[in-house]
């Protein structure tokens, strides 16, 4: 019975892992939108994962592109031929290196540090968290004033320069009603209970196919 019970346990336990993995992802209740990135570049593909978490920048083409931190620091550049680089004497740098922005930034990194470029990736390919971009409160906006509501919370721009020119990434967060308010707990609950019962009864019958085959030997 006991490893019925731990049967049990873990079905409930992988049913409810992926409600548990959203808590390391983007806002269920939040959407970012990129309206458009300026000056218009061909190649160049920005793409939003997971609703609001990061930004995803594609881009192999012949242009530089720099992407500016929060104070006018220099964060991360591809160069010709898809190599990106990120400056670790950017405070950016330490600053997207989680959603919540809790980072230590080390003592002497300012936006005015001399850059300190670091190869990581070579095929044109760059992911990023950005503060500017995501709802860095607690609970909800103070722009949300009906939650069933599709609302706007605040329009973002983030700096650029593609060949040097300088842009732009701009868009919108948008807070966007959830379909469903919670993981299904009770078909959670119904689904273990089933397969208690179901490895109970097989508990059951294996031991009266044993005493029946003690009895007739």
């Amino acid at each position: 019975m006991r490893r019925v019970l731990a049967l049990a346990g873990v079905a409930i336990a992988t049913l409810s892992s992926p409600a548990i993995a959203l808590a390391h992802q983007g806002n269920p209740n939040m959407e970012t939108i990129v309206g458009a990135v300026t000056p218009s570049t061909p190649g160049l593909k920005l793409t939003i994962l997971n609703r609001d978490d990061r930004f995803q920048l594609v881009y192999r083409g012949a242009q530089p592109i720099t992407i500016y931190g929060y104070k006018g620091d220099r964060y991360a550049r591809f160069l010709p031929g898809g190599t990106v680089q990120v400056n670790h004497g950017s405070p950016a740098f330490y600053l997207n290196g989680d959603r919540a922005g809790t980072a230590t930034v080390p003592p002497g990194v300012k936006a005015d540090s001399p850059p300190d470029w670091q190869t990581v990736d070579r095929s044109g390919r760059f992911e990023w968290h950005d503060h500017r971009m995501h709802w860095m409160g607690t609970g909800v906006p103070p722009q949300v004033k009906d939650q069933k509501l599709r609302t706007k919370v605040f329009d973002y721009r983030i700096p650029i320069s593609i060949g040097g020119t300088e842009g732009a990434i701009t868009g919108t967060l948008w807070w966007t009603p959830r379909q469903q308010s919670g993981p299904p707990i009770g078909a959670f609950v119904a689904f273990a209970l089933v397969l208690l019962a179901s490895l109970a009864l097989i508990v059951v019958v294996r031991r009266r196919r044993r005493r029946t085959a003690v009895e007739a030997w």
